[in-house]
């Protein structure tokens, strides 16, 4: 088991090309034939801006404290856009996770496939469009909101620990869902919890104590405080924090590609 568990660890740098061209086919499959194509990644994210920001910022009437002193709805907005992109790549990766293999059953039973690179290949497709947004996100906030800070170098670190996390996430949901179909209909609604108990919508330091503690729990929750501590505060991440955070991340990346390794074996007699 441990001599599988070294392969398939370095098994994305060995077949770094294969994933690769999966993404790009992905990515190309995806807007083949749509008229604004590749544009597409940029332009998703600032329409759910806008609705979330009529909902909560004119609706609800919903602010951070830092976007009362400057900038008004327009920083709220921003600071919103940032939740939303951290919480997206965690639901675009884990919301395809639990049918990975089983929309795959050629590369299981047919050929020879290293199963576990499809969970780079969902990630990294997530990647692209998050990275779209977040670029979007970090020159309008230099030019018209906060401005450009040194610490905003930091976002690549500070999303590193998040996409390990997100892969263990991928490989447990992945093998699960081979053998319990029933797991793709109930992640998206999960996805969709995670978002509302994290700071997406609003600040953790207007919950009572006890209840903005637990949110800690939430892997979304240090990603977007951090990432938004980046980009409009322009402070460098708690590296305290940033280290349990990677450790935990690292903790849950090797379990889940432990149990990928472990349960895979059965697939071709399930799928």
């Amino acid at each position: 088991m441990k001599a599988s568990v070294r392969l398939a660890l370095i098994q994305p740098w060995r077949h770094r090309a294969l994933i690769m061209a999966l993404v790009q086919r992905d990515l190309a499959g995806r807007y083949r034939g749509s008229l604004l194509g590749l544009l597409w990644p940029v332009l998703t994210p600032v329409l759910m801006l806008a609705v979330y920001t009529l909902v909560f910022g004119v609706v609800f009437k919903a602010r951070w404290p830092q976007a009362d002193q400057a900038g008004g709805l327009g920083q709220f907005a921003l600071m919103l856009m940032a939740g939303l992109l951290v919480h997206g790549l965690l639901a675009e990766t884990l919301v395809k996770a639990p049918t990975t293999i089983v929309n795959q059953p050629n590369y299981v039973k047919k050929v020879v496939f290293p199963l576990e690179t499809l969970a780079w290949v969902d990630l990294l497709v997530a990647l692209v469009h998050m990275v779209a947004g977040l670029t979007l996100l970090v020159v309008v906030n230099g030019f018209w909101g906060a401005g450009f800070a040194w610490a905003q170098l930091a976002l690549p670190v500070i999303l590193l620990p998040y996409a390990v996390l997100l892969l263990g996430l991928s490989w447990t949901l992945a093998a699960f869902g081979v053998y319990l179909r029933d797991l793709g209909q109930a992640v998206a609604p999960l996805t969709t919890v995670a978002m509302f108990l994290a700071p997406v919508f609003y600040a953790r330091q207007t919950l009572p104590e006890p209840l903005a503690s637990w949110l800690v729990i939430n892997p979304v929750t240090v990603v977007v405080e951090q990432t938004r501590d980046a980009v409009f505060a322009g402070l460098w991440p708690d590296w305290g924090l940033w280290a349990g955070y990677a450790g935990a991340a690292l903790l849950v990346h090797v379990l889940g590609l432990s149990l990928f390794v472990m349960l895979k074996r059965g697939f071709a007699d399930v799928v």
